[in-house]
């Protein structure tokens, strides 16, 4: 039996990611569960666990080819076990904004891997995240931001240890990567993906080497939904049986003109219009 093509889901929070796995697994060869998975958190977890072991370190002292190979198959091993029960399928889909960080481990381990990558409009990721904690607001983040003002909580967000201004300094890592490994790499706007869904989703299934297929925007199965409490209610996975225009947030100028004043790089690359 072949194995199928690992495909990642990253990228930024609020940018469809959950839609773009939702329209991925209306293709009969892909398998998609469509909630984040902790297989990228696990993989790494494993990297530092074994960087720490006295008795692994002690066997790259004298043996380091075959010890270094024992993990390199270990780690392989664990990757296609994950989904060993993909059975026919050409592809598996695994959704984690991790990946982005963990490219060059992923196809260290995983050579033919790929990762579709997620982007939106700084600030209606901004506003998508200020509307839904007015929606929640006497719910607190899971890192503590409610007490902040707007200003703050935005800038907080942006941090680059933060849930916006992490997968950001990935995206900026991006620059500095092999050609071989862009060449991985398949960016997907938000903005194209609701207004253009069926021709994005085509070019899609087409770089992933899958059959044609043309799904129906208005008639989408849903899968099983991604749990919200472990991120306070603050960033929801909502599934729909059909593709709407995304509601336009209404984001202060003043933060506006920071965050493209910030990140002006991200909107020269990828969008072309902002300088």
């Amino acid at each position: 039996m072949s194995v199928p093509t690992f495909v990642g889901v990253t990228g930024l929070p609020r940018a469809g990611s959950t839609l773009l796995c939702q329209l991925l697994a209306q293709h009969p060869e892909i398998l998609c569960e469509g909630h984040s998975s902790p297989l990228c958190n696990t993989l790494l977890g494993i990297r530092r666990m074994i960087s720490d072991d006295q008795f692994f370190l002690s066997q790259l002292d004298s043996s380091f080819e075959t010890s270094y190979a024992h993990l390199a198959s270990a780690m392989k091993g664990f990757l296609h076990g994950w989904y060993h029960d993909s059975g026919t399928h050409r592809v598996v889909i695994d959704k984690n904004r991790a990946w982005l960080h963990a490219v060059e481990l992923l196809l260290h381990i995983e050579p033919e891997a790929r990762l579709i990558v997620c982007l939106r409009e700084l600030g209606q990721i901004y506003g998508s995240i200020e509307a839904q904690h007015q929606r929640t607001i006497l719910v607190d983040f899971i890192d503590h931001l409610a007490d902040f003002d707007r200003f703050g909580r935005a800038d907080a967000l942006f941090a680059k240890d933060r849930v916006i201004g992490s997968p950001l300094i990935g995206l900026q890592a991006v620059l500095d990567l092999p050609e071989a490994v862009k060449q991985r790499l398949y960016f997907v706007r938000f903005e194209d993906l609701v207004a253009q869904p069926v021709k994005c989703m085509s070019h899609l299934y087409t770089w992933l080497g899958l059959s044609p297929f043309e799904i129906d925007p208005e008639r989408l199965t849903a899968g099983a939904h991604e749990s919200d409490s472990h991120y306070r209610m603050k960033y929801p996975h909502r599934q729909s049986t059909c593709i709407a225009p995304p509601v336009e947030h209404a984001v202060p100028p003043r933060i506006q003109k920071q965050i493209e004043s910030v990140w002006a790089w991200f909107y020269r690359l990828y969008y072309g219009e902002k300088s």
